[in-house]
This record gives structure tokens, sequence and C-alpha cells, in this order.
């Protein structure tokens, strides 16, 4: 009886996750094993399948506003990907505490940085005041003039792949802040590139959830009959707010997460 509610949970998680660039799992997920009895595994697999559905509805739409950093995204993924295997991977012969009370803790730092930090300084030179991390790259190709960036980009997205497949979240949650801290891409973009990201994201974890006997299709279909129509909005409703209120919205929703992921595994 229950699953019927599921549409309607799915089109309420869409919107917000489609808003602030994450999958939606830090929802979905505990709503699989409170309500319906999942366990952590099982709510994952499910989770990130429908995180699939939620990220390419959630594209299709950036796309068509053209704030989407593509070169950057794929680039990304190459990290993600291997990363959300091995963290799929993983929940078949560990116990996931240790990993997700470490992610917790380190979202709860960025999510402090996030709402706290300045104002990004706004600069015409991309390459400007090196040093700094509130440094803002207006354009995709000024971002590919700095290696640094790039790299460290890489090197950082490959926890967000791991983060997603181990706790079923679509990995947006460390990809937006990575992006926007650690890249000096404007959130704006950040959320849309975040969303086209975990289409390869999700797909990599699930291909090993899937292979683990973790995903319930039933559940994954009715969630994301929802969310489709959720990320629509989310995705129409995020280039009408600010950004400096944005970046506290997602700081505030990772206070969420960080604290959530805590309890669990402690």
């Amino acid at each position: 009886m229950m699953e019927i509610l599921l549409p309607i949970f799915g089109f309420l998680i869409g919107a917000v996750a489609s808003m602030i660039g994450v999958g939606g799992g830090i929802f979905m997920v505990p709503l699989l094993t409170l309500l319906y009895l999942f366990s952590p595994a099982q709510a994952a697999g499910t989770s990130l399948t429908t995180i699939i559905f939620t990220s390419l509805a959630s594209t299709v739409n950036y796309s068509r506003q053209k704030r989407i950093y593509y070169k950057t995204g794929l680039i990304l993924a190459i990290a993600t990907v291997p990363g959300a295997f091995f963290g799929a991977y993983l929940t078949s012969i560990i116990e996931a505490w240790l990993l997700g009370l470490i992610f917790g803790v380190f979202l709860f730092f960025v999510a402090l940085r996030m709402i706290f930090q300045s104002s990004f300084r706004k600069s015409k030179r991309s390459d400007a005041d090196e040093n700094t991390h509130y440094t803002v790259v207006y354009s995709e190709k000024a971002l590919f003039e700095s290696r640094t960036k790039i790299l460290l980009g890489v090197m950082l997205s490959f926890f967000g792949g791991l983060s997603s497949g181990l706790l079923g979240i679509g990995g947006g949650s460390l990809l937006v802040p990575i992006m926007t801290l650690a890249m000096g891409i404007p959130i704006h973009v950040t959320v849309a590139t975040s969303m086209f990201t975990m289409i390869f994201t999700s797909i990599a974890g699930v291909t090993q959830h899937f292979s683990l006997g973790h995903i319930h299709g039933e559940y994954a279909i009715l969630l994301a009959l929802g969310t489709i129509f959720g990320a629509q909005l989310g995705a129409y409703t995020s280039k009408k707010i600010s950004s400096r209120n944005l970046r506290r919205i997602f700081g505030i929703l990772l206070i969420f997460i960080s604290i959530r992921m805590i309890l669990n595994y402690i």
C-alpha cells in the first residue's frame, strides 16, 4: 500500500535534488530503509537506479539553459566512474560505518565553508590570484588553462564516485563543493555539470549493484516516475536563485547530510 506514495516522494526528492545538483540519494536511502525496510545495500542500489533517471531529466533541462561544462563533466567522470564501481563493490565485503563516518565529518566542514565563505570576488581574469580558492572561472576554456584545477578536480572526484557507489547517493554532495571550491566553477554551472556527470557515475554504480542483487527495480521505477518531473521543476527553479543563496542552501543541506551520516554510522 505504501508503494503508491513512491511517485509523490520521488517528485519532491527530484525537485530538491535537481535544484542543488545532487542525485537525491540522501533522501531516498533513508526513505527506503526506514519506511520500506530495505537493507542499506538494497537501498543504495535502488536509489542509484532512480538517480540515473533524475540526472538524465535534469541534464536535458540544464542543456537547454546552456549551463553545462560538458568537457569538464566527462573528465571528472573518468574519476567518478571507477570510484562508483569500487564503492558499490565495498558494500558486499565490508561494513560501511567507518567510511560513512569519515564522509560525514568531511561533508560537515565543507558545508561550513560553503555557508560562511565570503562572496566570490568577481574578476574578468580567470587566472587572477591563483593562490586563492575563491577565484571564479567564468568559462570552460579558461578553466582548462589551469591544469592544477583540473587535476585537483579529477583526484578529488574519485571520492565523489566512491561515496556514490558505497552510500547510494549520486555523488553531487561531493562534486558540487569540489567544482565550486577547488575548481572555481560558478555555482549555477556547477549544479548543472554535477547532474551531467552523475549520469555516468550512477550507471557505473548500478552496474555493480545489479550484479550483487541489490536493486529492486519496481521501487526504482515508481520513484523515477516522480523524480523525472520533479527534476524539471528543480532545474527551472534553480536559475531564479542567486549564487550566494544557492551556496547557502547547499551548505545547509550538506549539514543535514553530514549529521545524518554521522548518526547513522556511529
